[in-house]
């Protein structure tokens, strides 16, 4: 969809000699139109909601909440938190390496532990958990559980494959280079509990009273800058919280090879190319959002005023 919408682009701020959009400003462009109508989604889905409620809003291809559902859903992450001690996990965030993160959700907690400890081998190789101090037999560890595993850099999640004897696990990853790892080993027919998110004030007061504070199957989360505290302090497994949140969508880029005359040819097998992550229904209004940053920069008033007329007929349009 890039090459087109860039092609688009390029063809009406030409049409009447309005100047050239490189390559490098297009993209800077598509990454801020990008994320202007990926944040919009979310103040269409409250406008629409309240039409919902009061029922002034269509149903099945007329249903807007949920086509906006299905376009929010496809940046839904889920994966298990970093922990960084006790019961506080680390949340996705830029000073984590991850500037994904732009929505938390929900936190989901296990219920019980089968087991836990810290690797002390790599005899069975980059696919294995070997803790000699173990008897995974004995504790009820089965093919199909899961293991959470604390490497430098995060966690991995895995699906145990195969028992070796009773203190070796096969399982579906081949990135377990080292051992002195934390882990922690979940039935995987244990259910996985939603946390309700309190005010750091609340928490003070549930804690108070044995009646009314969080237990593990009523648990309970707050939360911080780069972090969420988990309650009760007993949940503080490697991987025992796992968080339901939305991402950003990727910076697309326009990747292209440069031609005999300096003139770039669109080339999608760059290893950096990344296309639009938007659905193909918000072609229209990735172009006149990028015409109108293109318009503000070369400080032509009738491409911005075009672009400005077209998003506004679009909005009423879906108003």
């Amino acid at each position: 969809m890039i090459n087109t919408v860039r092609n688009t682009v390029l063809a009406i701020a030409n049409k009447h000699n309005f100047g050239y959009i490189t390559p490098a400003d297009f993209n800077l462009y598509a990454k801020q139109a990008q994320l202007d109508i990926f944040e919009n989604y979310f103040y269409r889905y409250n406008e629409w909601l309240a039409k919902q409620n009061a029922r002034v809003s269509g149903s099945q291809y007329a249903d807007i909440v949920k086509n906006l559902e299905e376009a929010i859903d496809l940046f839904s992450v889920e994966e298990s938190l970093y922990r960084n001690q006790s019961n506080v996990y680390n949340t996705p965030n830029e000073t984590n390496n991850d500037n994904t993160y732009y929505l938390m959700n929900k936190a989901l907690v296990y219920q019980s532990v089968l087991s836990e400890g810290t690797t002390d081998g790599t005899s069975g190789g980059n696919n294995s958990i070997v803790d000699s101090t173990q008897d995974f037999t004995s504790m009820g560890v089965s093919v199909g559980d899961y293991v959470a595993v604390q490497i430098e850099g995060g966690i991995l999640f895995l699906t145990v494959i195969a028992l070796v004897g009773t203190d070796q696990l096969t399982v579906n990853s081949t990135n377990i280079t080292t051992s002195g790892n934390p882990y922690a080993i979940y039935s995987a027919s244990t259910s996985l509990k939603e946390a309700e998110r309190v005010s750091h004030s609340k928490i003070t007061m549930l804690n108070v009273s044995n009646l009314t504070a969080p237990k593990t199957n009523t648990p309970a989360y707050t939360q911080s800058e780069l972090t969420v505290s988990l309650y009760p302090s007993t949940i503080n497994a490697v991987g025992q919280v796992r968080l339901q949140y939305i991402r950003k969508p990727k910076d697309p880029k326009w990747t292209y090879t440069t031609l005999e005359g300096g003139e770039p040819a669109f080339n999608q097998g760059a290893s950096d190319y990344q296309d639009f992550e938007l659905p193909a229904s918000d072609e229209s209004n990735l172009i006149s959002k990028i015409l109108q940053y293109a318009g503000i920069s070369i400080r032509e008033a009738d491409i911005y005023q075009a672009a400005s007329n077209k998003e506004i007929k679009e909005v009423q349009k879906q108003g």
